[in-house]
Order: structure tokens, then sequence, then C-alpha cells
């Protein structure tokens, strides 16, 4: 079995679990749920967006414009890492990886 490979239902995986923490403001179209964990093909942020499409459409149109660009008063972070500066959609994710979407903060 490869590195972060899980069995299911007999078959060997490459999903990776990957947890997603929800701004308050999102949170209302999820049920009230402040984090969700998504099994995700690949190993990028954009497979994580990509299975929050399919399973939280609406919380995915809150985060990404038609263009599937992140909307200005959005900031995502993969481990800590503001995804702007650490290769955007392709910022690497792992089994494990904690993704955290919160809106930008302005004003003096």
């Amino acid at each position: 079995m490869t590195r972060g490979a899980e069995v299911e239902e007999g078959r060997v995986s490459s999903a990776s679990r990957i947890r997603v923490i929800l701004p308050g403001q999102l949170r209302e179209l999820n049920g009230g749920v402040s984090e969700l964990h998504l099994s995700v093909e690949g190993d990028s942020v954009g497979a994580v967006f990509d299975a929050l499409r399919s399973n939280h459409r609406g919380v995915y149109d809150r985060i990404f414009t038609e263009q599937r660009e992140v909307r200005p008063h959005v900031n995502i972070f993969v481990d800590g890492a503001d995804i702007r500066w650490a290769g955007e959609l392709e910022t690497r994710v792992r089994t494990g990886s904690e993704v955290v979407v919160l809106p930008a903060v302005s004003g003096g």
C-alpha cells in the first residue's frame, strides 16, 4: 500500500483526508458546521476545492468566482501558509493537512 493510501471496501484508495475550517459567514450555508473533513483525490488545494464543490456547492460559490478565482475578500491558508504566496491552487496538501478559509480584514 502506498503512503497515505486508505483501504475502502477492499480496495486501495489514494484519497487524502483534509480538514477544511470555515469562518462563521460560511457556516450558515453548511448547517452551522465549522469544519469539514473531505476525501480528496489529488495533492493540491485545487483538488480540495474540487471535492468541496462536489459536496458543498454553496460554500464553494462563496469562496470562488465563476472563473475559479479566489474572491478578493477571501484568504486561504494551508497548514499556516497563505496560498497566494505558496502556489495558489497548486499549493500541495497531504493527508492531515488543514485548509483554513478566512475573510479578509481591512480597516484601521
